[in-house]
């Protein structure tokens, strides 16, 4: 009998998630070769020439050789083994910034369409991520993922991973697990459901044979949900923290009147995230608005991730944390004010920073 074929898995963005996370999957799972590789961008040349070292809190230190390092996109869709090749799994690890690039176009040259051809795993923030991905991909299993980890890159092919490595994944049919606009078509999202399940079974089940004990299934609604639960930090704190100056969490928790207008925020998407979804947040899972802004108040330490983006002049993640948000209610006779206040304002204060980074030239 001969032995089956090996899982080729492609990871799109060898930073520190990335990589952390391809390095738990590359081996040999329950008589199945697993095969890592990784797309890098400014650390290609070591992780070409060195693999990666990895420094964990979890899994103490260790070394990997991804399969192949590609140092384009490209460069990994022409990719082939002397014959038919196909990349059975396309991990997208790289930020969320739709308004710059469409990850979807990004990505197709590595996609072989179908309901049996590569499945498109993204791990990314934000909410509506997903979206550009099944417009493109009609037919291709979808798993949107959400991970709780504390990973660096430390210097170019070197992590460091903190603590904590839960990854929670999702089908992705269309966000509603029900036919919409996006995917109206019962049958085939029937089918989607079954095939993607049956990936993210075969993830888990390799994730924890590598001991990461927290990497678990969840339904399509529940995913969802977890994302919009997310939000309540990310959406509220990250554009807050910069619009107040570069406020760390803890002092905007402990403000008076910031911590009301954070409280404000983090009700409206508890509002409307059920709406949208027809499920409500579970108490037990999903912590409350006054819970998160209790536990915020101990993290003296913490900038969010937008602030660093802002004062680096990074692009930040406005429309997956904000923008999306606030497009997806109002395609549901939703509105979000307390968001698109935050929106508005950011949105304009960062193309005010680019423009005066880059002033038109005088005649």
């Amino acid at each position: 009998m001969s032995e089956p074929a090996p899982v080729h898995i492609l990871i799109v963005g060898a930073g520190a998630v990335g990589c952390f996370y391809a390095s738990k999957l590359h081996g040999i799972h329950s008589g199945r070769d697993v095969r890592v590789s990784l797309v890098c961008r400014s650390n290609y040349k070591q992780i070409a020439e060195n693999g990666v070292q990895l420094e964990t809190h979890s899994f103490g230190n260790y070394h990997f050789t991804p399969y192949r390092v590609f140092s384009s996109i490209k460069q990994a869709g022409d990719y082939t083994e002397g014959g038919a090749f196909k990349w059975d799994y396309v991990v997208v690890t790289t930020k969320a910034l739709p308004d710059i690039t469409n990850d979807a176009l990004d990505i197709a040259p590595l996609v072989t369409r179908g309901v049996h051809g590569s499945c498109i795993v993204l791990i990314q923030n934000g909410v509506g991520i997903e979206e550009v991905h099944r417009a493109e991909f009609g037919q291709n299993p979808i798993v949107s993922a959400v991970t709780v980890i504390s990973a660096e890159q430390i210097r170019h092919g070197v992590i460091r991973q903190n603590r904590w490595t839960r990854i929670t994944m999702g089908t992705y049919t269309n966000g509603q697990a029900k036919p919409n606009s996006l995917l109206s078509d019962s049958t085939l999202l029937d089918q989607l459901s079954s095939v993607t399940d049956k990936h993210i079974h075969q993830l888990v089940s390799w994730f924890t044979a590598t001991g990461i004990r927290d990497a678990e299934f969840a339904s399509e609604l529940s995913l969802q949900q977890t994302r919009w639960h997310k939000l309540c930090i990310n959406a509220s704190m990250n554009p807050s923290s910069v619009l107040s100056g570069g406020t760390p969490n803890a002092r905007m928790a402990l403000d008076p009147e910031l911590r009301t207008h954070l409280h404000a925020c983090m009700n409206e998407i508890f509002t409307t995230a059920p709406k949208i979804l027809g499920i409500e947040f579970d108490a037990k899972k999903h912590a409350s608005p006054d819970r998160i802004l209790k536990s915020t108040e101990r993290n003296t330490g913490g900038k969010p991730s937008m602030l660093l983006d802002w004062q680096a002049a990074r692009p930040m993640e406005l429309e997956v944390i904000l923008g999306n948000p606030i497009r997806i209610a109002r395609r549901n006779g939703l509105d979000m004010p307390r968001l698109q206040t935050l929106y508005a304002l950011l949105k304009m204060a960062q193309t005010r920073k680019a423009e005066d980074a880059n002033p038109p030239a005088k005649l």
